[in-house]
């Protein structure tokens, strides 16, 4: 399964984008991964149309802990879809057209943060939970 996560608009700063990629190296060992910038909302809903499932990260979404967040990536890798996407919106959410796209809704946070921010955050809680599924020691409960 290839699990794409996309992201409207650029990485602002090099150390995000640095940080970015250490993750996604670290996630390569265990998934198929795709980093997708795209520039504006229309973009991000025809980069969404090529996936089986789609699931846009808001702040109004369903709340995971990391234990869960790695039973809902198991759950996604056992049900023999070919590609998962996450999303992450623009700076003013996302459109309803990429609202009516998605599968569900996953909120890192009830806060709210920058969206370079945003991308480390998930990218973070996305190795984390492989470690979690291989039961490697990264994560401590």
């Amino acid at each position: 399964m290839k699990i794409s996560f996309i992201a409207v608009g650029k990485t602002q700063s090099r150390e995000i984008a640095s940080v970015v990629a250490d993750y996604a190296k670290r996630i390569s060992h265990y998934a198929d991964l795709e980093l997708m910038e795209v520039v504006d909302d229309a973009k991000l809903a025809k980069a969404l149309e090529r996936h089986d499932r789609v699931f846009l990260l808001d702040e109004h979404g369903t709340e995971l802990g990391s234990s869960g967040f790695a039973a809902f990536v198991q759950k996604q890798l056992n049900s023999g879809v070919k590609g998962v996407a996450f999303a992450a919106g623009g700076p003013f959410g996302f459109t309803p057209e990429a609202r009516a796209m998605a599968d569900g809704e996953i909120s890192l946070s009830q806060m709210t943060f920058p969206h370079d921010l945003v991308r480390v955050i998930f990218m973070e809680q996305l190795y984390r939970a492989f470690t979690i599924l291989r039961n490697e020691k990264y994560h401590h409960e």
